[in-house]
Formats: structure tokens, sequence, C-alpha cells
């Protein structure tokens, strides 16, 4: 049997076996199939991030929101990754969109119809991602961006994503707080972002270290909002540390550190 028989076998095999596939990818035929509730614009993004190799089979679904679905990917290597797909917004989430994305320096002249806003709204996530990365801030590493879809690193094994602070907390929760206040530091300091929405419920543990996801809404430093969104993060973290017996900073305190 030769090595591209043998390797179409092996892809063959691994598709039977995932029966919570949403779509496979045949190398020779270039055909690929998607779950019926993607429009065909979404389709032909996540067509053309499979033909480009960004990713070769795209699997289950990971979590499922209003707004995303998240999906189990691997590459041609089996690495796996992670693809953010944001659906056809409601009108709530259009208006909810629009604080964030006002009033950011970094994206100027935005289009309102909906699709535009979604694809600013994913890009705004990638650059998000990068950026925190480039501060040396712990996040999933972002992989590619094109339209509504985001690529990004897997945080878990083979499907099953690592637990939130909120799931699992921590064993070391003294240690991951003070982690977590320089990753605050970091981000407005050298990546010059609030995340905006920091609690247990975006914060995993993979590795025996804390992992800041869901960075569509963080905002940078200048945004009108920028300050509040801050004290709102530093609540947060008190709040959830201090049930688990963390001595934390006051926030005022805490507030200081980060801007000052």
């Amino acid at each position: 049997m030769s090595r591209k028989a043998q390797e179409r076998l092996a892809h063959t095999e691994r598709r039977v076996e995932r029966r919570d596939k949403m779509l496979t990818h045949d190398m020779t035929k270039e055909r690929a199939t998607v779950e019926e509730v993607f429009d065909q614009t979404t389709r032909m993004v996540v067509f053309d991030l499979l033909n480009s190799g960004v990713f070769y089979e795209l699997n289950g679904v990971v979590s499922s929101g209003k707004e995303s679905r998240v999906y189990w990917a691997t590459d041609r290597e089996g690495k796996d990754l992670a693809v953010k797909i944001y659906l056809t917004s409601s009108a709530e989430f259009k208006k909810g969109m629009l604080k964030y994305i006002e009033g950011d320096p970094r994206f100027k002249n935005v289009k309102r119809d909906t699709r535009s806003l979604i694809a600013v709204w994913a890009q705004k996530e990638f650059r998000n991602l990068r950026e925190a990365t480039d501060a040396k801030v712990r996040v999933p590493k972002p992989v590619a961006v094109k339209s509504n879809v985001v690529v990004m690193e897997f945080i878990g094994k083979d499907g099953v994503s690592a637990p939130s602070l909120k799931e699992q907390p921590p064993v070391n929760p003294e240690q991951v707080y003070r982690v977590l206040v320089t990753y605050v530091m970091r981000l407005y300091k050298k990546a010059k972002l609030v995340h905006g929405d920091l609690s247990e419920y975006n914060v995993m543990m993979w590795k025996g270290r804390p992992v800041v996801f869901d960075m569509s809404q963080s905002v940078s430093v200048e945004h009108p909002m920028a300050d509040f969104m801050l004290t709102r993060d530093l609540t947060n973290l008190n709040r959830f540390f201090s049930r688990l017996n963390v001595k934390v900073y006051p926030v005022e305190e805490f507030h200081k550190m980060v801007v000052g």
C-alpha cells in the first residue's frame, strides 16, 4: 500500500471513530461538509481555512453560546486547535458590541451592518490575543482570523478543554492570584489593554498555570470605559480569591499597582 493510500486509510479510520465530527476534509477530492446551521458565507470561510492548511479537520463543538461556537480542530500533524465561529448576531448582541468597539482607537470608521461588526469583533479578539501574547500574558495563542472565524491554540487535550477556575478551583489559590495580578499589570502596561470581563469563568487552569481567555471584549486603555472595566476586573478577581481565603490587595491599592 502506498504512503498516500495509507494516509487516506488512516484519515478514514479517524473519521469513523470521531462520530461527533462536524466537518471532514478529503485532501484528494477537496471536499468538505459542514453542519447546516452555518450560513453560506461562513461555510466558504471555513473551506478557505481548510484549503489553505490552517487546519485539517474540524471536529465536535467544545462550547456553544448565543454569539459563537468553539470547535475542536486539528492540523495535519494532529496538533489541537480551537476554531471560534461567531454566528449571525442578534440585534441585542450587535448593540452590545458597539460599546466595546466605539471609543477604541484601534478600530475607527467601522461599518455598522451586522456582518461588518462581527468581522471586526473577530479581528478584535485576534489582535487582543496577539498583543497579550506579546506582553507575556498566558492566553490561547492566535493562529489565524478570517471574517467571523478565529483560529487559536486549544487549551486542553483531545477535544477536552481545560477546566475554568469556576469549574475547578486551584489547589494553590494564592500563587494563582499572584500570577493573575501580574497578568493584569502586563496587559495594562505592556499590551495597553484591559480584559473587561475577567473572572473565574474566563480563566482556565492548564498544566498548573492560569490561562486567560475570551478576550473579544477587551479594550485599549484609551477606551472611555477602560477604567470602569479595569475596576470591575479587579473586584471580580478579589471576590473569587477572597472566598478561597487568599489575602488579596484592596481594590484601590490594586488599581494603583496596575495603572501607576
